[in-house]
Parts: structure tokens; C-alpha cells; sequence
């Protein structure tokens, strides 16, 4: 599908130009002279981007920036308002005013079209993760509820160390952020310093020099790559802009240093930032719950079977390949519920996933997949050591009672645990197969174990 741009201006001439522009880059074109109907027409072409004049025939570009806010729907729509010539306090307004970028006519098409890339790659993505009513569960589509914590820091990185003092003195005076002058040097060498919130780079002149090569180092590192970049270039070096934005930047100044507008745009770039890492904890967590069982915070069955196709599919780092399947289950569980009641029988498994994690390699895995029933892999493992590592498991359970909060006498556990020892497949396609054989071997050596007398560790025969 095509990207479509919806562009608004009451000048006959001006939506030609802008339409010949954008259709030159392939951009579906939809266009009204007017706020009147606006909604409509946006529910009905739902544009990707809006681009319009800063003063319209019944309103203005802050109208309409007030208009689609107001409606979840369109709110995240990205708006790029065209102001006046030479009028500086228009652009100011604009992004005063929320709108998410504002250029002064004429305009070069490089910087203009740089910027409509550059918005509809930084507009909001929580619209594909908000649809549908789990998702929204998870909190994709929120907004963060609360803003920075503290007061973000931003690195001034210009060419020369006076520019910088004399950039961080004048933003200094518009609280809120903390500036720091920062050489161009250092930035690669502060591993032991917390990253910067937002860096603005001066870029200007020629070669490696011009400051491009630093923004495309920061957006690269793991440490930088999701901090706000804002490119200041001077008007002598207005395509160095376009460049930065197509580089990574999420915003850049064509037209030079002016403190107040470099603050604004600051202000929007990491409202943006806020709302991003807001969404990426929110997927993080939601991942999390995913695969983890809230109760014992091991692993669910959900992420213990892809794990256990992805061992089974070969040695890894020069390993052996071969590795133990066990699956260890709480003897007589049900009687200490009866007994005790579901909150004891919680406690219960909680320490026994504690005292089990406690033998475990940092390669290896564990995972609750039952109620009382815990699976465990552990990779490059010969049979010796697995049949070691099971008889202590099952010492730890048992070697002492299980205290409970609420219940005077410590509850008596043991466990039993079918084992079963396997080598990867010469042929790719036997892996499913391999893993559903050696969970039923397991299973069938754990009820072996529970037949003979619970409290004990049973093999199964070895897979291959």
C-alpha cells in the first residue's frame, strides 16, 4: 500500500506544488483548502502523514493539530505545517503548540522530503500493537502517565569547546534539562557513565569532520542507539541537515542555533523517547509474562518446548550436543492442599523451584509445565552427571521440611524425577519427533519412579 499524505492549504497553487513534490515520490496525494469536513475526510482516506499551511481559509495548523488530538483514532497522525517566510514566531507557535514539525517557506525539496521520511519512520508504531482487545489488556496503546522522573540530560556536542559552552549556557536558561558540554572524543570513551538522554550534534563542513559519522555511532550503539538526536546545521550547511535525518536523527535545524527552538524540539523529541521506552518496557513485560510462571518465576511450558527443539537441533559452541531431559514432579501434592489449604500448597512449590534453581548451571533450564510438575533441561551433560544432579534435586527437597507461613510444624516434601538422556539427530526433520519421544520417555520414567516407591530418580533408556 502506498503511503498517503493528506495535505491542507487554502492556496490553489500551493497544493499543486506540494502534490507535484510528494507524487514524485511516489506518495498517494489527498488534498482539501480547509479545516470544514476535516475529520471526515481523515476517517475516510486515513492519511499516514498530514502536511499543511500554517494559516487556513477557517482556522489555522494549531486547530488542526487540536482536532485530530482529540480523537484516539487520529492522534498519532504525524503533521508537518508550512509557515510563512521569515516568520519565526509561526514556526516557535507550531511546535509550541504540540504540532510535531514546522518549516519556513520556500523550502528545499531534499530537507522537505528528509522530513517527511523522517516522520513517517518515527511516528508512533503502538497502533499495529493496540489492535485488539489483548493488547490493549497489556497496555501497548497507552500512553506513560507520568513523565521523566528526573530531569533528562543532553549532551551539546559542536564542533569546538566554546561553541558548546556557549550553546549549554543559553539553553540552561529554559529549565527542565540538563545541559552538558561534552568533546566529540569522549562520547565513545564513557562506558562507566549513565548514556545521555538526548545528544544534539553540530554538523557542519566537510568530510569525516562534519559530525554525521558521530549521529550515525550513536544511533548504532546499544548504549545511544534509542537516545533523541537532533541535528543543528548552518544555513550555509542546510543539506547536512537532510542528510542527518535520513542518517537516523529524529529532528535537525537547517537553519542554525536559535536556543528557544532547539529547546522545543527538544521537548517533543523526548516526549517521543518517553513514550517509546514506555512501550518497550510494556512489550518486555508483557513478553515476560508470557513465558514466566507468575507464581515461582521460573519458566511456563511456553518457552520450555521451543527451548527444548532448539537443544535437540545440536551442539552449540563446541559442545557435546548431548544433554538430559528430567521432569520432576512433587510426591502426594494433593494432600498437602487438602491438608493445608492452596496458600500452603503455593508456598510449597515456590521453595521447591527456589531449592531446584539452586543445582542448576547458568546454561541450564527449568520450567514449570504442571501444577506440581517441573521440567528441567540441562545441556552438554553426560549420563553420570545428569543421574548426580537428579539424586541431589531430590535431597534438597527432602532433606528438610518445607516452612510454611500460618503452619507451626515445617510440611514434609519429596520429589520424584524420570530422567531421560539424549543425542541430538543426524537429520534436521527428527527433531520434533526426537523431543515428543524424550518428554514421553521421561514421563513414563518419572511414573516408574512414583510406582517404586516415589522419592527417587528413574532413567529411561538413552534416545538418539
Amino acid at each position: 500500500m502506498p503511503v498517503t499524505v493528506l495535505v491542507v492549504d487554502g492556496i490553489a497553487t500551493n497544493r499543486i506544488m506540494l502534490k507535484v513534490q510528494l507524487s514524485a515520490s511516489q506518495y498517494h496525494v489527498v488534498q482539501s483548502d480547509r479545516l470544514d469536513g476535516i475529520e471526515q475526510l481523515v476517517r475516510r482516506t486515513t492519511p499516514d502523514l498530514i502536511v499543511t499551511a500554517m494559516r487556513l481559509p477557517d482556522g489555522n495548523a494549531i486547530t488542526l493539530k487540536a482536532r485530530m488530538r482529540s480523537d484516539r483514532a487520529t492522534a498519532d497522525i504525524p503533521i508537518l505545517a508550512i509557515t510563512p517566510e521569515n516568520d519565526r514566531q509561526a514556526r516557535l507557535n507550531a511546535l509550541q503548540a504540540g504540532i510535531d514539525d514546522a518549516m519556513a517557506q520556500p523550502f528545499d525539496d531534499q530537507i522537505f522530503q528528509a522530513r517527511i521520511r523522517n516522520l513517517l519512520r518515527h511516528a508512533p508504531q503502538a497502533e499495529d500493537l493496540a489492535s485488539g482487545e489483548s493488547s490493549a489488556a497489556l497496555g501497548f496503546g497507552e500512553r506513560p502517565q507520568r513523565a521523566f522522573s528526573f530531569a533528562p540530560r543532553v549532551a551539546i556536542l559542536a564542533r569546538s569547546a566554546d561553541t558548546g559552552v556557549n550553546w549549554v549556557e543559553q539553553l540552561s536558561l529554559r529549565k527542565g534539562n540538563r545541559f552538558h558540554a561534552v568533546q566529540r572524543g569522549d562520547i565513545g570513551e564513557q562506558t562507566d557513565q549513565p548514556p545521555f538522554d538526548a545528544y544534539v550534534i553540530e554538523v557542519s563542513g566537510n568530510g569525516r569532520r562534519n559530525g554525521l559519522h558521530l549521529l550515525a555511532d550513536l544511533r548504532a550503539r546499544a548504549a545511544t542507539r534509542t537516545a533523541a538526536l537532533i541535528a543543528v546545521a548552518a544555513p550555509s550547511d542546510a543539506s547536512l541537515a537532510a542528510e542527518a535525518l535520513d542518517r537516523g536523527a529524529n529532528d535537525a535545524m537547517p537553519t542554525g542555533f536559535c536556543a528557544e527552538e532547539l529547546s522545543l524540539r527538544l521537548t517533543a523529541r523526548l516526549r517521543e523517547k518517553l513514550r517509546a521506552d514506555h512501550l518497550r518496557d510494556t512489550m518486555r513485560n508483557g513478553l515476560r509474562a508470557a513465558l514466566i510462571d507468575p507464581m515461582t518465576g521460573l519458566y511456563n511450558r511456553r518457552y520450555a518446548l521451543p527451548y527444548l527443539n532448539k537443544i535437540a537441533q545440536g551442539p552449540r559452541n563446541g559442545t557435546s550436543g548431548r544433554f538430559a531431559l528430567m521432569l520432576a514432579d512433587l510426591d502426594h501434592f494433593k494432600r498437602i492442599n487438602d491438608k493445608f489449604g492452596h496458600l500452603a500448597g503455593d508456598a510449597v512449590l515456590v521453595e521447591t523451584a527456589a531449592r531446584l534453581r539452586k543445582h542448576l548451571r547458568p546454561d541450564d533450564m527449568i520450567a514449570r509445565v504442571g501444577g506440581e510438575e517441573f521440567m528441567i533441561v540441562m545441556p552438554d551433560m553426560t549420563e553420570d552427571e545428569a543421574l548426580r544432579a537428579a539424586d541431589r534435586m531430590c535431597q534438597q527437597i527432602n532433606a528438610r521440611p518445607f516452612p510454611v507461613p500460618g503452619i507451626d510444624t515445617p510440611i514434609s516434601v519429596s520429589i520424584s524425577i524420570g530422567l531421560v538422556m539424549a543425542q541430538p539427530p543426524a537429520v534436521p526433520e527428527a527433531e520434533n519427533r526426537l523431543t515428543d519421544m524424550l518428554i514421553g520417555q521421561a514421563d513414563r520414567a518419572l511414573y516408574s519412579a512414583k510406582d517404586a516407591g516415589r522419592n527417587k530418580v528413574t532413567m529411561a533408556g538413552t534416545a538418539a
